[in-house]
């Protein structure tokens, strides 16, 4: 990947490690699939009505939609609701990574280098070590829910792969267009038809889950996500996935210093075996070869102007490991 692209990544990286205080925020307020659905339908009504759909075929852009959004945020705010610490929730989802890589390899084809084998082993050992940690002051079943929510962001990542679209920024707002209604039936079903509505209508501590709930819509979702989508259209699953990793880093951090979580001596070792381990299994390129144009906000469209003029600079001799 181009210096540029890294840049992104890590930007997604440090937006979704703070995601997870915001879910935090809306969570101690609404009810989970409640708050799943509502995520979604703030950002869906003004697509549908302004957006033009992607070019891509139906099926893809219902399983980016029922992976990503739907498998993913139920099985995780049900976690979280359930008991998951909020750190622990930001190690354990990143198991989506090497979910990810292995269906690419198996469902996909695609081939992974020794390095990028090498490096994603030591990342998912790091993340084991931190988990391993936290898990001694956590449930069972909330651990298994995130297991399954990262399972279905690893669904999700495949469909986004193979709905191989020249429009990533149309793919991702179309594709927050699919959880909101499978959500809200969720929510009737299991929370009661007007557990949510109730407590939207509740001003006490309400600013806080909806300021939450801006966070997750806007940044975390339309720039974040919508960086992730461009990246994973441009390069294979094994070289954007990894990065994934470093986000239980910025999450265990923000919950020490929001939340009071404070991480042991194991989480933090565990960290850096998993930024170390990132870093190795995601593959570099020639700074000589351009990237596909990336259709990106306009927060993203500024990082790459800044990439572009750094991605000027040689590099030192060092070119296509891979």
């Amino acid at each position: 990947m181009t210096l540029r692209d890294r840049t992104l990544a890590l930007t997604v990286v440090v937006l979704w490690g703070l995601n997870f205080i915001a879910l935090r925020s809306g969570l101690d307020h609404f009810p989970p699939f409640f708050f799943a659905a509502l995520r979604f339908a703030v950002i869906a009504v003004p697509v549908v009505l302004l957006v033009r759909p992607p070019k891509v075929p139906v099926r893809w852009l219902l399983g980016y939609g029922l992976g990503f959004g739907v498998g993913q945020f139920a099985f995780l705010f049900w976690a979280m609701d359930s008991g998951m610490p909020t750190g622990l929730a930001s190690v354990v989802l990143q198991s989506s990574a090497p979910f990810t890589v292995v269906l690419g390899a198996l469902l996909l084809r695609e081939h992974l280098h020794p390095v990028q084998v090498a490096g994603l082993v030591v990342a998912v050992a790091g993340m084991t070590v931190i988990g391993w940690d936290r898990a001694q002051h956590a449930a069972l079943i909330p651990v298994l829910l995130t297991l399954l929510a990262g399972l279905s962001w690893a669904f999700g990542n495949l469909s986004n792969r193979l709905a191989a679209t020249d429009e990533p920024m149309r793919l991702m707002l179309w594709m927050c267009v699919v959880p909101p209604l499978p959500m809200f039936a969720l929510s009737f079903a299991v929370e009661g038809p007007t557990a949510g509505w109730d407590a939207l209508a509740e001003s006490p501590g309400a600013w806080r889950a909806l300021a939450g709930l801006a966070y997750t819509a806007l940044l975390a979702t339309i720039v974040g996500s919508g960086l992730w989508t461009a990246l994973m259209s441009r390069y294979p699953a094994s070289s954007v996935a990894p990065f994934s990793l470093l986000v239980p880093i910025v999450g265990i951090a923000a919950s020490w210093l929001l939340l009071h979580e404070t991480p042991s001596v194991w989480s933090l070792l565990g960290a850096a075996i998993v930024i170390a381990g990132a870093t190795a299994a995601t593959p570099r390129v020639r700074r000589d070869v351009t990237p596909a144009h990336l259709d990106l906000p306009a927060p993203a469209a500024a990082a790459m102007q800044v990439g572009d003029r750094v991605g000027t600079v040689p590099d030192s001799g060092r070119g296509n490991s891979h």
